[in-house]
């Protein structure tokens, strides 16, 4: 086997351990807050958005049916983690925004592992990091596309 074939095999195998490594810390992390998983991740993606997001949109970013992401919602706003604000541009629709309560909440369960992970990131080089942080885009766009054609395909 060449040493690019090598090298392909060790990045497949390892994200295959990173992914099942990172369900098993998201669960304990949900579990820890005392949420579902999904929640969690919900809460997540909502942080990295820059405002307030429809139903629709969350139903898009989770992979769940609109019905399901409307379910989830009223979980997280009963739970205090979410707002919904009357939509500026439609007074009939609501948006969906973190609670600036839940900001802290999972700051502070996030504190210890982010030094861990940042104790990581710390070993490489500016370049090192670019390459991993292009390689992780992509790689998350290829798995919203593929999940995106597995469901189509049922």
């Amino acid at each position: 086997m060449s040493n690019r074939a090598e090298s392909l095999k060790r990045i497949m195998d390892e994200s295959q351990r990173h992914y099942a490594a990172y369900v098993l810390f998201n669960q304990a992390l949900a579990d820890h807050l005392r949420i579902h998983s999904t929640d969690l991740q919900c809460v997540a993606l909502l942080d990295l958005e820059s405002g307030p997001v429809s139903t629709g949109e969350i139903a898009r970013l989770t992979g769940l049916t609109p019905g399901s992401a409307t379910r989830l919602v009223d979980r997280l706003e009963k739970a205090g983690l979410v707002e919904r604000r009357p939509d500026p541009a439609d007074r009939r629709r609501a948006l969906v925004a973190l609670a600036p309560s839940a900001r802290e909440r999972i700051s502070a369960a996030w504190e210890q592992p982010g030094r861990a992970f940042t104790e990581v990131l710390d070993r490489y080089e500016d370049a090192e990091l670019d390459v991993i942080a292009d390689y992780l885009h992509r790689a998350a766009e290829v798995g919203r596309a593929q999940a995106d054609r597995l469901s189509t395909e049922n």
